[in-house]
């Protein structure tokens, strides 16, 4: 038979064996059954089975897609509702800020159910491909508890402080919600902390820029919230007792001047006595730093501080109290010296300059001296740290005279009838972001809570990366109202027990080519034998705990420097001139323990807001 003889399956073949069989035998008959049938019954079979398999996993991506979008969708809900809650509770409206709570959780919710299905988190477990599954998990995890275990209970501890409810008429600010509020508050900020470190460990998806974006978004939010949050619960733990609501409270007020750079922004021009009592403050004792004694007894505070500035007077002269950027050694010297000249023991100290003003006076309105100048947000800064110098410059206690008057008819205006509280509150937080309202207790319990807020302007003690840039004035002009920085912090990698880091700073000397007096402009130190117009300052850096320095250039020249220690941190100093219209680059080539921790650059206040670039990997523990 030839094998590639083909029929249709049922046909009848003979038997090969028939031929032997005797004639009257009876026939054994097959059923053939061709190749092409089976390969086709087979093929039919695959595309069958290829068709149901596609339509599932076809089915699966439109259901994936489907979960995808509405995931988006519950998830956009849930942000806008509680942005409309937070913008409710800030006007004071706590059933719309209750109710738009409620629907954030709600809509966060399902997001998470979204997200939390057998499929996708089948989907999820896929090796690459499911990576943006597995991060939006995570994503609608944080935002869940964020609405549930923040928003919620935040809201319904924060209808009583609302911004119009928590500062009353006169300036007064109803003690007893803020401290009722505190222990829910506390708890909040506790849940925020701890979603913020959940959100900056959420997975990075290997590809789908929409949800690579939506990371990004939610570890900033996170950050910002457990940051808010927990300055929040500092002030309702604290501020009760601080505002006077357990008796009357006093603090040294300092107006510092940061046309003439000190550690903590600017030299101590004037000063005030805040006085404060059950949640109302006023100030009183309105003087200027050429006021206080130059004869007062030194205050000790340790071999450390004297060895590295005593040399300055700081305890006995105002005019170099605050070399150190660490307020609270300003802070006990102004006390010291308040207690000396007047025989009152304050409760702490406050300093602030003139851009904070500027931002109060944007929330509250202009102010009106008695001659009829009005003073705003728009020229504050320039009248109290550039005008006044060039009006007053034949008369220097009229100049004083007037920063006196601004700052009184402010404080007036500011514990008075405040029209938008939010806006108030507003103008103080970005003051305080960016270090320009420092605070101080002498009580020990609240110091210690101060200082670790921003509010505190410590120096840390810790071994973490840290790079502290800090500018005196060393010519006594009124120059650095024109002085701009760059700063940067550069490490290596975080192999081996040291590194290699670099700290470089750019000093640009802005001075207008105008004619200024030479109280502004003079060089009343010039043991550099530089030009009037010259802006002089003692550069220090405060670098790593045990780092050591190999080498500080200017302009790339090597330049003579000095070596000390605060609070555990080398110190090295070195005198930068800055011509005028220049640029001058200090660089400091170091050897720092590779250790961990984010590495910090803190940003002395002065009057501009430098550009600071940080490349330091972070090292683990």
């Amino acid at each position: 038979m030839d094998d590639n003889v083909t029929g249709t399956s049922g046909d009848e073949i003979p038997d090969p064996q028939d031929a032997t069989r005797p004639a009257d035998a009876p026939r054994r008959v097959r059923k053939r059954t061709t190749v092409r049938s089976k390969a086709y019954k087979r093929r039919r079979r695959i595309i069958a089975g290829g068709s149901v398999a596609a339509l599932v996993v076809v089915a699966f991506g439109a259901w994936l897609g489907y979960t995808a979008r509405e995931a988006q969708a519950n998830l956009t809900e849930a942000r806008q509702h509680a942005q409309r809650a937070k913008d409710a509770l800030l006007d004071g409206n706590p059933v719309d800020a209750e109710r738009s709570s409620a629907d954030a959780d709600k809509y966060a919710s399902r997001a998470f159910d979204n997200t939390h299905s057998i499929p996708w988190s089948v989907a999820a477990a896929v090796p690459w491909l499911g990576s943006p599954f597995e991060t939006s998990q995570q994503i609608s995890a944080v935002v869940r508890g964020l609405t549930s275990e923040v928003l919620t209970p935040a809201v319904a501890a924060g209808t009583s402080l609302a911004p119009n409810e928590l500062i009353a008429a006169g300036g007064k600010v109803n003690l007893q919600p803020l401290r009722d509020a505190a222990p829910v508050l506390g708890e909040t900020a506790a849940a925020a902390e701890q979603l913020d470190i959940e959100a900056q460990n959420i997975s990075e998806p290997a590809y789908l820029d929409a949800v690579i974006d939506a990371r990004t978004q939610l570890q900033v939010q996170t950050e910002e919230l457990a940051k808010l949050l927990g300055n929040t619960a500092i002030a309702a733990e604290i501020a009760p007792g601080m505002l006077g609501a357990d008796g009357p409270r006093s603090y040294f007020m300092a107006f510092q001047t940061n046309a003439e750079a000190r550690g903590t922004g600017g030299l101590l021009g004037g000063y005030g006595v805040v006085r404060a009592n059950d949640g109302v403050a006023r100030v009183d004792s309105l003087g200027r730093n050429s006021d206080l004694p130059m004869n007062s007894q030194p205050l000790d505070l340790g071999p450390e501080f004297a060895a590295q500035y005593g040399r300055s007077r700081p305890t006995t002269d105002s005019r170099n109290s605050n070399l150190s950027s660490h307020f609270p050694y300003a802070a006990q010297i102004w006390k010291s010296l308040w207690a000396q000249d007047s025989g009152e023991q304050v409760d702490g100290a406050i300093a602030t300059d003139p851009v904070a003003l500027s931002y109060v006076l944007g929330a509250i309105g202009p102010v009106t001296m008695p001659d009829g100048e009005v003073i705003n947000a728009d020229n504050v800064v320039e009248l109290t740290e550039s005008t006044s110098y060039v009006r007053f410059a034949n008369d220097n206690n009229a100049r004083k005279q007037y920063l006196q008057t601004v700052a009184a008819r402010v404080i007036d205006k500011m514990t008075g009838q405040i029209t938008s509280p939010q806006k108030l509150l507003d103008a103080l937080g970005r003051a305080v972001s960016e270090r320009r309202i420092a605070v101080w207790s002498a009580h020990a319990d609240e110091q210690a809570v101060l200082a670790g807020t921003p509010l505190g302007h410590t120096v840390p003690e810790d071994p973490a990366p840290f790079a502290g840039v800090v500018i005196n004035n060393q010519a006594g002009g009124k120059l650095d109202y024109y002085l701009t920085r760059e700063i940067d912090y550069t490490a290596e990698s975080c192999e081996g027990d040291t590194r290699r880091s670099t700290v470089t700073v750019r000093l640009t000397n802005t001075v207008p080519s105008a004619e200024f007096p030479d109280y502004v402009a003079g060089t009343f130190i010039n043991t550099l034998n530089v030009p009037k117009g010259t802006n002089v300052s003692a550069l220090s850096l405060l670098a790593t705990q045990g780092a050591q320095l190999r080498n500080v250039t200017i302009d790339g020249k090597p330049t003579m420097f000095l070596t000390g220690k605060e609070l555990g941190h080398p110190v090295f100093d070195t005198l930068v001139p800055i011509r005028l219209g220049a640029t001058t680059e200090v660089k400091y080539e170091l050897t720092e323990p590779t250790v961990p921790g984010e590495a910090r650059v803190p940003v002395q206040p002065l009057v501009d807001d430098p550009p600071v670039t940080v490349n330091v990997p972070v090292c683990g523990g």
